[in-house]
């Protein structure tokens, strides 16, 4: 599971049949401390409830597919939940 922040949405003009529907964003990684980390990716969004400036979690590779409707898409990196706050000791 990883922290991100959603910076903004993706439009695409052409859909594989299996994500038709589902919300695209872009997404910020992010550390514990909610440091930026990398370049920002672009995640489904399985909740179809996230948007700009929210903090999520996601999930990539072979795992971020099984998260949506239809399980085995085309994608790197999915959405799992909208996080309400980190508690780091």
């Amino acid at each position: 599971m990883l922290l991100g922040r959603v910076t903004g949405t993706v439009t695409p003009c052409v859909v594989y049949e299996g994500l038709t529907g589902v919300p695209m964003l872009l997404v910020q990684p992010l550390s514990t401390a909610r440091e930026p980390v990398g370049s920002c990716i672009v995640c489904c969004d399985s909740t179809r409830m996230a948007g700009p400036g929210e903090l999520v979690y996601y999930e990539g590779g072979r795992e971020a597919a099984m998260a949506l409707d239809e399980t085995f898409v085309p994608v790197d990196h999915t959405i799992i939940g909208i996080v309400d706050d980190v508690h780091v000791e």
